[in-house]
């Protein structure tokens, strides 16, 4: 008996680096998106429609303490380049905790942005939250700056503007931490940021992707928000650095409605 002829087909070509990330690395199909530091945000800021940055120790803590007050907040890459960036716009530079004065109060310290004087326009540097705020800026996206204090106000703003659906999907970006040689360090306190303003969108049309709703679920574990803050590393590093009034100011929840969004480089209430 004859054989039927075999038909020989080439196999398929592999994917490329950058059609796999347009098809996966983005978390389609979901209204409500979850990723870390600057290249999530990156990769986030690429297919959705509004941006979420969560630096609650402290970046994103301080800047919903300064724009409650009337203050408009520049965010900028940490560094000394924030002095003369300051001095351009006619705007006061935030400096680091410890270099604080009498004379110059402004700095990373929600605690001390609670009391400082009230400027115009303050440029608050990090290199966590503010920097990846000021280059999602380049977006031309709607980014706005949530913490425990503002989450559920945030979440509330988000829906109520038609963000959340698959065609106009959130991406909630969890700033982290830096270990010693630069690298990420993914951080308790802001997974749980993030997790609390996923959890004030977790109706939205889209639904929440896999990696939101395994985040939210850590919230969902946590008794103690508070509690765990204080206790995880980023807290305690503060604590036992004698900062731990920033960390009590961190940790309260659902205490504004203050909701600041970043518009032409500069964040103001919505």
């Amino acid at each position: 008996m004859r054989r039927p002829p075999v038909t020989r087909t080439s196999p398929p070509s592999p994917i490329s680096a950058d059609a796999l990330a347009a098809a996966v690395y983005a978390q389609p199909g979901s209204g409500a998106r979850f990723d870390w530091g600057l290249t999530g945000a990156a990769e986030l800021g690429r297919v959705c429609a509004a941006l979420v940055v969560v630096d609650v120790l402290s970046f994103t803590t301080a800047v919903e303490v300064a724009v409650s007050r009337g203050m408009r907040v520049h965010p900028f890459p940490w560094g000394e380049q924030a002095a003369e960036y300051a001095r351009r716009v006619g705007a006061v530079a935030a400096v680091g905790r410890r270099r604080m004065t009498p004379e110059h109060p402004w700095s990373l310290s929600p605690a001390a942005l609670r009391t400082a004087p009230v400027v115009a326009d303050l440029v608050l540097p990090s290199p966590n939250g503010s920097a990846i705020s000021a280059a999602a800026s380049a977006t031309g996206l709607p980014v706005v700056a949530a913490c425990l204090r503002n989450a559920r106000a945030v979440g509330r703003w988000l829906r109520r503007e038609g963000y959340g659906s698959t065609d106009a999907p959130v991406g909630v970006v969890a700033a982290g931490e830096r270990w010693p040689d630069g690298s990420l360090r993914p951080s308790v306190e802001d997974q749980l940021g993030a997790a609390s303003v996923l959890d004030a969108l977790s109706g939205v049309p889209g639904g929440l992707s896999v990696e939101a709703a395994m985040t939210l679920a850590a919230l969902a574990s946590t008794p103690d928000v508070p509690a765990a803050i204080r206790g995880c590393v980023s807290g305690r590093e503060l604590i036992e650095s004698g900062f731990a009034v920033d960390v009590e100011v961190a940790v309260q929840v659902d205490v504004s409605d203050v909701v600041p969004v970043l518009r032409q480089g500069v964040f103001s209430a919505a």
